[in-house]
């Protein structure tokens, strides 16, 4: 096979959906020989009952498609003497076959030439072929895959990093507001104290101020007792000395009259007590630790109001943040209607993954498949007998209505099986236009005979 013709095969098959048009597997796990035409659109549902070779349909399909890394550890068929020999026909005119002794690749294009594995690759998705490693993975796997193939990954990888730090932040925020609130509300408040601390030196200074003005007051009395006693005295040396009458006499008014002015002076005259100021200074350190109560409680209150208003502004952060989350999620390529992610996780019709119906599941899944690849046009499901019929029904149209294919199995023996396998053989075909083709391989046993 030419570059030239690889490249026009591999375009072709880039410009279609490609699906399976038929397959041929013969002597592959439990599988003697089936030949299938699944439905072009909606559910092919291989029924039958366990270790009947529904299953190894399925891995010969992945192994014919996606190559040695999905070849069962074991694929000869348990008693046979021939090889696996498997053959799958897609719509776009590639004929891929694994035949031989060594299972040997061998992809044909319409005109004859020949490809390979990578030319399998340029269409066919790897989760469409293995579709429960998707539906098994995490929740957050499973969304992170969704945002990598709409093209928003690494954006709202940001955005989630961005919030995830402002609300350790303001977590850590809101715990210290929480603890300098209980801190202010447990702090003793002293409703007789002052605003302000109480300086010692300034009562010292009133007290000594006042006690200034006793000393004044008392030198004053002292004045007064001088003086009186000195009347005394000239009044006795008046009398014992008359000879000097008229020169004690003047002096005597002299006396008199400033014994009158020092009495008008201190008459009047009031002792301020120094016990308030006295006690004040006793009490200043119980004053001042009540004051000190008082503005550490109001300095707490106020740290915790502080990170409260900060709390709050981290919190509208976040909201800006979430905000442009969802305007990006809005605008984004997404595979499904209402198919978004919250909080790193998938979310379909407002229901997490968990909370989905098996219907919703499946479509969530081959949506995110077809959006991976969508060339690839098929999808492979084991295990169907978990879903009711409305599930599978559900399923069933929407598959038909998005011009998917899915080929399928189920432990069922029921009229919602398009092909019934048993012994590793085709027993029934429902398919439209379908029964067994020619070159199928008839099974040599009667029903009920062993």
């Amino acid at each position: 096979m030419t570059m030239s013709h690889c490249l026009v095969s591999q375009k072709e098959s880039e410009n279609m959906t490609v699906k399976i048009n038929s397959l041929e597997v013969e002597n592959v796990k439990r599988v003697k020989a089936v030949v299938i035409q699944p439905n072009e659109n909606g559910l092919t549902i291989l029924g039958g009952n366990n270790n009947q070779g529904k299953t190894s349909v399925l891995d010969a399909i992945a192994w014919a498609l996606g190559g040695n890394k999905y070849k069962p550890s074991n694929p000869y068929r348990e008693g046979s003497v021939n090889p696996p020999n498997l053959k799958i026909t897609m719509n776009n005119g590639l004929v891929v076959e694994r035949k031989g002794k060594n299972s040997s690749l061998t992809v044909l294009d319409p005109e004859g030439n020949k490809g390979g594995q990578q030319l399998l690759n340029s269409f066919v998705e790897e989760l469409a072929i293995n579709l429960p490693k998707f539906m098994e993975s995490t929740s957050k796997e499973k969304a992170a895959t969704l945002l990598q193939i709409i093209g928003i990954g690494d954006q709202l990888m940001l955005l989630d990093r961005k919030e995830q730090e402002i609300y350790n932040e303001r977590y850590q925020v809101g715990r210290i507001a929480d603890q300098k609130k209980k801190f202010a509300e447990e702090q003793i408040h002293y409703a007789d104290a002052p605003k302000e601390l109480v300086s010692t030196f300034d009562l010292i200074q009133q007290q000594q101020t006042v006690l200034a003005k006793n000393g004044e007051n008392q030198k004053k009395r002292e004045n007064v007792q001088r003086l009186q006693t000195q009347f005394d005295y000239e009044t006795q040396e008046v009398e014992r000395v008359r000879h000097q009458l008229a020169q004690m006499e003047e002096k005597l008014k002299i006396t008199e009259s400033d014994l009158a002015t020092a009495k008008m002076s201190a008459q009047d005259l009031q002792d301020q007590s120094t016990t308030e100021l006295e006690q004040n200074i006793q009490n200043i350190d119980e004053i001042n630790r009540k004051v000190r109560a008082n503005l550490d409680k109001e300095k707490a209150e106020q740290e915790a109001e502080d990170y409260l208003n900060q709390y709050k502004e981290l919190s509208d952060a976040i909201d800006l943040i979430r905000e442009e989350r969802m305007k990006l999620l809005e605008n984004a390529d997404l595979p499904l209607p209402e198919l978004s992610v919250k909080d790193g996780e998938l979310v379909y019709k407002g229901q997490q993954w968990d909370n989905m119906s098996g219907s919703d599941q499946l479509k969530v899944s081959t949506a995110i498949v077809r959006k991976l690849k969508p060339q690839c046009g098929f999808v492979l499901l084991d295990k169907l007998e978990q879903m009711d019929m409305i599930t599978l029904n559900e399923f069933s149209q929407w598959l038909q209505q998005e011009g998917l294919q899915a080929i399928a199995t189920r432990v069922s023996t029921g009229e919602e099986c398009s092909i019934i396998i048993e012994d590793g053989y085709v027993t029934e075909n429902k398919l439209v236009g379908g029964g067994t083709p020619p070159q199928q391989v008839k099974p040599t046993w009667t029903k009920g005979a062993f």
